[in-house]
Parts: C-alpha cells; sequence; structure tokens
C-alpha cells in the first residue's frame, strides 16, 4: 500500500514538472491530417529556412524528382499508343492485327485500348462507392462516347477519387472547365445519371446486382 502511494506521488511530480516544461518551451507537435490543414513546405515554417540542411536537401531533391514525376503523370494520363504496349500484354486478336493494319485501322484500334483502359480506371479507384458509381457509368457509356466526350469523361477520371465522388454525389458543383453552355457536358450527365439511378440512391440489392453484371467483385 505504502509503495502504491509513493508510486502516486512520483508520478503526481513528473507530471507538474512536464506541465511545467511545457509551458516554458515550444514544443513541436505533429497533427493527423483532418486536423492540420494544407500542408505546408518545411521552408515556410522553418524559423532557419536559409540554414536548415532538410530544407536544402529537400529542394535539392525536388529538382531531380519533379521533372520525373511530371513525365510519369503525363505519360499516365496520355492516350496510349498501341507501339508502346508490349505485344504479350495484347489479346491473341489484337496481337494478329496490329501487324498487318494500316494507319487508320490502327487508330481504330487504339481508340479501342483507350475506352477499356478508362473503363478500366474507372473500376479501379480504390474506394468501393467510386468504383461502383463511376465504373458502372463507364461499363454503360464508355463504349458509345464520341471524341470530344470521351476527353471530358478522361479530363474527370484524372481527378482525385475525393473530388470524383463529391461531385458525383452532387456535395461539389462541376469545376467550370467541365461544365458545357447547354448542360449537356460528360461530367454533368454522370452527375443526371447518380441522381437518378437506384445505385446512386445507395439501394443494396443494386449494389450487389451491379457488382455482378460490371465485373467489380
Amino acid at each position: 500500500m505504502a509503495l502504491r502511494r509513493l508510486a502516486t506521488s512520483v508520478n503526481s511530480i513528473a507530471t507538474r514538472r512536464l506541465n511545467l516544461n511545457l509551458q516554458n518551451h515550444a514544443v513541436a507537435v505533429r497533427w493527423y491530417r483532418g486536423d492540420s490543414g494544407d500542408m505546408k513546405h518545411r521552408r515556410d515554417v522553418s524559423a532557419k529556412k536559409h540554414d536548415d540542411e532538410i530544407v536544402k536537401r529537400e529542394e535539392a531533391l525536388l529538382v531531380i524528382a519533379e521533372p520525373k514525376a511530371i513525365k510519369i503523370q503525363e505519360r499516365h494520363v496520355r492516350m496510349p499508343k498501341l507501339e508502346e504496349i508490349p505485344k504479350a500484354s495484347l489479346p491473341p486478336s489484337m496481337r494478329e492485327q496490329s501487324s498487318e493494319m494500316n494507319e487508320s485501322s490502327l487508330s481504330e484500334l487504339e481508340l479501342e485500348v483507350r475506352k477499356k483502359r478508362l473503363v478500366y480506371r474507372s473500376k479501379q479507384r480504390g474506394w468501393l462507392e467510386v468504383d461502383l458509381l463511376l465504373g458502372t457509368w463507364a461499363s454503360i457509356n464508355v463504349p458509345s462516347l464520341n471524341l470530344d466526350e470521351l476527353d471530358q469523361f478522361e479530363d474527370f477520371v484524372n481527378l482525385e477519387s475525393t473530388d470524383i465522388y463529391n461531385i458525383i454525389t452532387l456535395r461539389t458543383d462541376v469545376p467550370e472547365f467541365m461544365k458545357r453552355e447547354d448542360g449537356e457536358g460528360v461530367v454533368e450527365k454522370i452527375q443526371e445519371w447518380a441522381r437518378s439511378s437506384p445505385l446512386g440512391k445507395g439501394e443494396p440489392d443494386k449494389y450487389s446486382e451491379v457488382k455482378k453484371d460490371h465485373n467489380l467483385i
């Protein structure tokens, strides 16, 4: 019993000393992303930004990494060229077609690859609700989109999944550059579809049916 009281007393004294130290010294606190607001570069918050070795090292690495990241992003979002796809990755029928095609036929085949790629990217967002909503719309509509509509849809697919979800579910408005004067832009059509579709209303049975029909399991 005496030992327990002694331990409690020591702990209380240590806590008071810690509180005093915290009051007398600035303490760096690391917040979770949701509490921290917008991310800031270390150079913008460091008191010794001109002499901060970490800032210098980060800036040196950024000079190397940024051009590579831009190049990777450009390749990721642009329309793929058939010649860049390893033949082993193509289905047998497409391998034979690609070796005997003229330029016009090759463009048609690349367009088909682009549509399939967009459908795949719509289904594989890493967020179930977006996979279902965007993936289902893409499976139904992408095969019949014209080139301008494909460009619009690809711009939409290139957004972050959080932004896509918020736009589809009407939590945020369609970005200005994606709107069309007649209100018939692709993203506006997706919003309208989600508003009227049972899937957009979150019916469990419809979710199960769509996952099976559109290979989203």
